[in-house]
């Protein structure tokens, strides 16, 4: 205001003081004070307007602060509830848990394979399902493949039910993790139920062996292209194959396997697909046949022996040539290379320990029987068998020609003993067959006779035809065994030679005969003895039912006894031969008005008495240092219809 009021008194002063030509300059300068008073009282009053909001601002803050007490308090209280539940539901899981720490069981609600482990200990809960398990190991699967019924057993598979796993599984719960966790886990197993799966294995080879097997037996099933090398008759034989039906290898595994796992009883029905067979690969054939020829070696530390192997090759050229003509089979000629060293010539102290022998008896003055079972003999002389080796009989003797000497002598045929040709070598693979037994091996194939053999007891004897009934063994010893023989003084012997493993058991084979058939004595007309007499053709046999036993033994301890074969013979009639008149010439005779009585037929004479058979009772020598391999299967047994020599 003081400005405003100086400036008047200015302006009137100068009115009335200064000339009028001063007035311009004066009324200037009175402008820009009155300017200058303007612009100083605007910032005066934003000065004054920014102090007031800051004051405004002030107070509102402070009126903000300064609210009730009422929403605070309603905060604090919900923070203490939650305090005290917290502490609530502490105290609540630390007492669960306390008490759920002292129980040894399953808890409730915990289930494997949907069986119910509720309150089952550990060991509880693996008894009950080992028990199961071993059950359905041996539990019989239905399948059908195109009609045909097929039947599985888990144990072929080897199957392994993995129950430890699946126990840990169902006893850890609610006991992993900390308190909250653990008390979480028990109570939603309470009330909603804890499904554990069960981890099943099992041999995939065998079950690709056991479907190949489908494919092969089921009704209008492909065949396929197949191939053998025929190293004794250097040829190569191709067998071309036919479309047909084959199963779908992939759904049938996952069917199987899910039966397995799950404990189904419902019968399988497998997929099937049509195929067709698929050209003959001869190139492939050439290069899974081909090989180069190796010596036999071994080797002392440690002990192995590298048996020989023969070079084998073709023409592929020619075998090409030959396929092109449309046929079911083809024999391409093998180009068989020969070893420097054969597997039975490394030396005899490759095999420095006796395992086992065996020895019969026959009767050096049959000439041609006698032949017959030293030509056998001598096939198996040398012949070294490896760990793991399956040995064939007759794959080993090959087919009994006259060229390899072999010569006609009596056996059984058609129910009687007639001349054949080889007759007699049936001798020696019974006498290998016991010398296998006693060193333990495990015998694949086997057949008895249709009647019993003198040279051993019954259920010891071993028959055998080329082309159809063989004798094998597996060599289930830790090293390979050489085959040793030899015969002189109406003996035959065979001893097993090889290495002794750590354990060596005694072994002992016995029969027991269940029974005994008695024979008949049949008598035939002979012209050529004089009228009355009577001469033996064929002496009787008795025939009987036997069990055969293996007792394996160590430190005369009974380790086990394996019933090895059930066998049924039968009884070789007695045949007489009785001298009759030759028929005379016949006479015209007028005929007769009365008829003539009929005669009464002879009937055949039952022969109570067992007579002595042909030949020699049988001479047994065994050798009991064999092998500690306790395991094997039961022998293979023919029908009463069985021939061999």
């Amino acid at each position: 205001m003081d400005e405003e009021i100086k400036a008047e008194i200015l302006e009137n002063k100068v009115s009335e003081e200064k000339p009028k030509e001063e007035n311009k300059k004066i009324k200037e300068e009175v402008k820009e004070t009155k300017q200058e008073r303007v612009e100083n009282s605007t910032k005066t009053e934003q000065k004054e307007t920014t102090k007031e909001q800051r004051n405004s601002e002030q107070t509102y803050s402070f009126k903000q602060r300064k609210q009730p007490k009422k929403g605070k308090n309603k905060s604090a209280i919900v923070i203490i509830v939650i305090l005290i539940l917290l502490i609530i539901i502490g105290v609540f899981s630390t007492i669960f848990a306390l008490i759920n720490s002292n129980n040894e069981s399953i808890l409730k609600g915990a289930s494997i394979r949907n069986i119910n482990m509720e309150g089952l200990t550990i060991e509880e809960a693996r008894k009950l399902l080992d028990e199961k398990f071993e059950e359905e190991k041996t539990r019989e699967i239905q399948i059908v493949a195109n009609g045909e019924n097929f039947t599985l057993i888990p144990e072929q598979l080897e199957v392994k039910y993995h129950v430890d796993e699946a126990i840990d599984e169902a006893y850890n719960i609610g006991r992993n993790g900390n308190i909250i966790e653990n008390n979480f886990e028990i109570l939603k197993t309470m009330f909603e139920e804890t499904k554990i799966d069960l981890k099943v294995t099992y041999n995939e080879e065998n079950l690709n062996n056991f479907l190949k097997e489908i494919n092969i037996k089921m009704p209008e099933a492909m065949q396929d292209n197949t191939y053998s090398v025929e190293e004794d008759d250097k040829e190569l034989v191709i067998t071309r194959g036919k479309a047909g039906k084959v199963i779908d290898t992939e759904s049938a595994k996952e069917l199987i396997i899910n039966a397995i796992k799950t404990g189904s009883n419902d019968v399988l029905t497998l997929k099937i697909d049509d195929a067709e067979c698929p050209e003959i690969d001869i190139e492939k054939i050439h290069e899974e046949v081909k090989s180069e020829p190796q010596d036999a070696t071994y080797t002392t530390d440690p002990f192995e022996i590298i048996p020989h192997k023969n070079g084998i090759d073709f023409d592929v050229e020619k075998a090409k040539e030959a396929l092109k003509e449309q046929k079911d089979e083809y024999v391409i000629d093998l180009i068989i290379t020969e070893p420097k060293v054969h597997t039975n010539e490394i030396g005899e102290e490759a095999f420095p320990d006796l395992l086992s022998s065996f020895s019969t008896k026959y009767d050096e003055s049959n000439v041609p029987r006698s032949k017959n079972l030293k030509i056998a003999l001598s096939k198996l002389n040398g012949v070294v068998i490896m760990p793991g080796e399956v040995f064939s009989y007759n794959k080993t003797l090959g087919k009994r020609t006259v060229e390899d000497g072999y010569q006609y002598a009596n056996g059984f045929a058609g129910g009687k003993v007639v001349p054949m040709l080889a007759g007699g070598i049936c001798q020696i693979s019974s006498t290998l067959y016991d010398a296998a037994l006693y060193a333990n091996m495990k015998i694949i194939e086997r057949h008895n006779h249709m009647f019993q053999a003198g040279y051993v007891e019954p259920g010891k004897d071993a028959t055998v035809v080329y082309g159809s009934l063989d004798f094998q063994f597996e060599n289930t010893r830790k090293y390979p065994i050489m085959l040793k023989t030899k015969s002189g003084g109406g003996l035959a012997e065979i001893k097993i030679f090889g290495i002794k493993e750590e354990v060596e058991y005694d072994i002992e084979i016995i029969t027991e005969v269940q029974s005994y058939t008695s024979y008949n004595v049949v008598y035939e007309n002979d012209t050529n003895l004089a009228p009355g007499a009577e001469s033996v053709a064929q002496w009787g046999l008795k025939g009987c039912r036997s069990k055969t036993y293996r007792i394996i033994s160590l430190n005369g301890q009974e380790i086990s006894k394996e019933l090895l074969s059930t066998d049924s013979y039968s009884p070789l009639n007695k045949i007489v031969k009785r001298g009759v008149s030759k028929t005379p010439a016949k006479t015209e005779k007028p005929a007769s008005t009365t008829p003539e009585k009929p005669t009464t037929p002879t009937k055949p004479e039952t022969q109570t008495t067992p007579e002595k058979p042909s030949v020699n009772n049988t001479n047994n020598t065994v050798s009991n240092n064999t092998t500690g391999n306790t395991t094997g299967n039961t022998t293979n047994n023919t029908s009463n219809n069985t021939n061999g020599t």
